[in-house]
């Protein structure tokens, strides 16, 4: 009789946590990648993840060669679970691209990545 219980028990308690996992928003796609050679000055940033994000209080910064950053604008027209922004003036160097999201379930996910204007 007792078995029944803790197996029940163990099921439910790995349910929950593969619900709550699946509930953070994780980076699927990026734009630039890591790692990549992007033509300037102007640049378009999309980021994809596996689920709904808050876009308006999700935020793309970009850490500049110089150490200083420059907070970008998401596009509001973006789908539900990506950030769009576009950043212009960017001269020839390597940079990070920081990012902050908000997913649907009240969660934040960070993240960052090194890229070079050529």
């Amino acid at each position: 009789m007792r078995r029944p219980f803790v197996v029940l028990l163990a099921v439910v308690a790995l349910a929950g946590f593969a619900r709550s996992a699946r509930a953070h928003a994780i980076l699927l796609e990026a734009t630039p990648a890591p790692n990549a050679t992007v033509e300037g000055p102007d640049l378009k940033v999309v980021l994809k993840f596996n689920s709904r994000i808050d876009a308006k209080r999700s935020r793309i910064t970009i850490l500049m060669p110089d150490q200083s950053a420059k907070v970008l604008t998401n596009d509001a027209s973006s789908p539900p679970d990506s950030l769009t922004a576009r950043g212009h003036g960017f001269a020839p160097g390597d940079y990070r691209l920081k990012w902050q999201v908000l997913s649907s379930d009240g969660h934040i996910t960070r993240g960052e990545h090194p890229f070079t204007v050529k």
